[in-house]
Formats: C-alpha cells, sequence, structure tokens
C-alpha cells in the first residue's frame, strides 16, 4: 500500500478520534510563498515553496487524565509540502515529530522521534525562528537528525521551578554489536524571568557507524540570552562547535561552482546578534550572524538579514524577507529557509502563513 494511502487512513482514524474525544486536537500550519534566489554558479532561481517562516505540517495531539496527577500523551506532525502537495521531511510519514509519553509533577518523559535539547537554544537565539530567508540554522550549530531532532529518543522534560527549566535526551543509535555508534544526547537547562530569558544547550552526536569507525564525535553548545524592552527584543547567541558534523553544510553540492569544493568546518565560533521590534500589527525583524572557522582552510562566513511581519490576526500573518552571506576562502554557506537550503548568496522571500 502507498504511504500516501496509509497516511490517509491514519488521518481519517484520527480525525474520528478527535470527534469522540475532547482531549484529541487536530492542529497546524499552512505557510506559502515566493523566493528569489541569487548568487548560485546554477543561476538564478525563482519559485514558489511551502513553509518558508514555519515549516508547513498537519499534527495531532492528545492528553488522557490517569489520576493522580498523571496524564499520558503523545504527538504526531507530519510535514506537508504545499506547492507540491508532498511530504517534507525526506518524506517521511511522521517526520516532524511522533512521540508518546508520561507526564505529572515530576516533567514529562516522552519516548520517539523529537526536537533536541540544542535546537530548542537555537529557536530561542534566532529572532527569524530558524525560518524565513535570515534563517540561523545555515550557520549556527546544528548536529540533530534532519538539522533539529532525534530518532529512536528518550526525553526528559522538568517543570518549571521558578523560573528554572530543563531538559535532557537520548537518541539510541541501534548499530548491532556496537550500542555507542550513531547514538546521540543533549541537555539544556533554562530560567526566564520577567523581560529575562537565558537557555544553554548541548548535543553530541556520535559519528562512529558500523561502515565508519573511530571518527570525531560532533559536539555542539549553545548558548541563548533574550531581552524584551517592550519596544524590542534583544537576542544574543554564541556556539562553540567541534568534531565532524559539528557544523555541517546544508547545500553540499559546491553552489558557487569552487574548483576545490567547500568543507564544513570541525571547529568554529558562532555568535547571533538580533533584535525583534514589535508595533501593532507589524513587527521588523534583523540579524547579524558570523561563523569564525578555526581550520586551517578559515572559510568564515557573515550574514545579515532583515524581515517583516504584518498579522491581519493572531492566526494569519503575511511576511517578507530579505538575507545575504558574505563567503570567505571558498565557504560555501547559502541563504535558506525554514524547509530549505538554499542555493545563493541573497535570497528575498514574501508569503502568507496561517495558523490553525
Amino acid at each position: 500500500m502507498k504511504q500516501s494511502t496509509i497516511l490517509l487512513l491514519l488521518l481519517g482514524t484520527a480525525a474520528g478520534s478527535a470527534v469522540a474525544q475532547t482531549n484529541v486536537t487536530i492542529y497546524g500550519i499552512a505557510d506559502v510563498g515566493v523566493v528569489a534566489e541569487r548568487g548560485g554558479s546554477a543561476g538564478s532561481v525563482t519559485k514558489l515553496t511551502s513553509g518558508m517562516a514555519s515549516g508547513s505540517r498537519l499534527g495531532f495531539r492528545g492528553t488522557e487524565d490517569l489520576g493522580g496527577g498523571l496524564a499520558a500523551n503523545f504527538l504526531l506532525e507530519t510535514g506537508i509540502a504545499l506547492d507540491t502537495g508532498g511530504f517534507n521531511q525526506a518524506n517521511t510519514a511522521f517526520g516532524r515529530q511522533a512521540f508518546v509519553g508520561l507526564s505529572g509533577g515530576f516533567g514529562g518523559v516522552t519516548f520517539g522521534r523529537q526536537y533536541t535539547p540544542q535546537y530548542a537554544t537555537l529557536l530561542l537565539a534566532d529572532p527569524f525562528s530558524t525560518g524565513l530567508a535570515g534563517d540561523a540554522a545555515n550557520l549556527m550549530p546544528n548536529t540533530g537528525d534532519a538539522a533539529s531532532r532525534m530518532n529512536n529518543a528518550i526525553k526528559y522534560v522538568s517543570p518549571n521551578l521558578e523560573g528554572f527549566t530543563g531538559e535532557l535526551a537520548y537518541g539510541f543509535g541501534e548499530v548491532a554489536g556496537d550500542n555507542s555508534s550513531a547514538r546521540q544526547y543533549g541537555a539544556a537547562i533554562g530560567y526566564a524571568n520577567g523581560p529575562l530569558a537565558i537557555r544553554l544547550g548541548y548535543h553530541n552526536r556520535n559519528n562512529n557507524t558500523a561502515v565508519i569507525k573511530n571518527t570525531s564525535s560532533a559536539k555542539d553548545t549553545l548558548l541563548a540570552l533574550t531581552y524584551d524592552l517592550k519596544v524590542a527584543k534583544l537576542h544574543l547567541g554564541y556556539g562553540v562547535d567541534k568534531g565532524t558534523n559539528s557544523s555541517p553544510l546544508r547545500n553540499t553540492t559546491n553552489p558557487y561552482g569552487s574548483l576545490v569544493a567547500p568543507s564544513a568546518s570541525t571547529d568554529s565560533r558562532d555568535l547571533l546578534l538580533g533584535v525583534t521590534v514589535p508595533f501593532g500589527v507589524h513587527t521588523v525583524l534583523a540579524s547579524y550572524i558570523r561563523k569564525d572557522d578555526k581550520n586551517s582552510a578559515n572559510q568564515d562566513a557573515n550574514q545579515w538579514a532583515l524581515g517583516y511581519r504584518y498579522a491581519f490576526s493572531k492566526r494569519t500573518d503575511l511576511y517578507a524577507s530579505y538575507a545575504r552571506i558574505n563567503n570567505d576562502n571558498g565557504a560555501g554557506y547559502t541563504v535558506g529557509s525554514a524547509i530549505e537550503a538554499g542555493s545563493g548568496d541573497k535570497a528575498f522571500s514574501v508569503g502568507i502563513r496561517h495558523a490553525f
């Protein structure tokens, strides 16, 4: 049976459950727009694309009260390509998230495909929330599966204790004969009080597999801080990346046609400075990111980005953004979006997003 048919059957079953059970919610985001990419060696491209600000998705979440303050919960979320009607995340049925778990006064424990604690730290640092042209995930540390997620993961999230929160996550490598191969683990600790929010995230991925042995682990540490002045919110991010795949290139096709293909850094430092300025139904976003490559190739890069959102309502907005990257010494970083790696060093996007 084709995957699309299986998914339709699952959606129909879940929709029927939603009618019968008030604790099941159907939700999603429909995001589509036009992006103009420039500067790649293959030439300019203008296209209709899905999920530039936030990946388009359809999800199902639910809880069941088990008594005594204990609850069971689940989440199934699939990525939707509105421009073609297909699926994102390598055409997987629920590639965005898929987990089940228990929660209570102790916090929550979940099992399945989930976001890494380090990626949630990046979301706090980036005023663009890793979306639009200006997405920080093309330069900032990101070692989780598919750039933000872990498969086969157990995750614990603590309760909020006077503003302090914490997360722990472990992803099984599932390589026969070698339990350490391909495993991942991460953690984060955060504090939020009034205008201040600060979070420290860490992720470690073992690159060793049954085929590739004795390869250094990817280790990423990221500090994120925001301070809300009401008239503007200030953003700061500082990351340290070490090891193979600690800072992978999102576009690996040698986008600028260099005689020597760009190589991903295995030792770098990242700095993000950003601001969010809301006024009425309008919001202006801006960020600067500096990638400092410590390898001998010294393939540094910096990105400037500017964005704008107009809110028709709490659920529907229009957006526009522009970003430009300056690559040094043959670096191959590209301007992407929430769902795409991008093909050049400049991009302009405009679109509409609706949440339901």
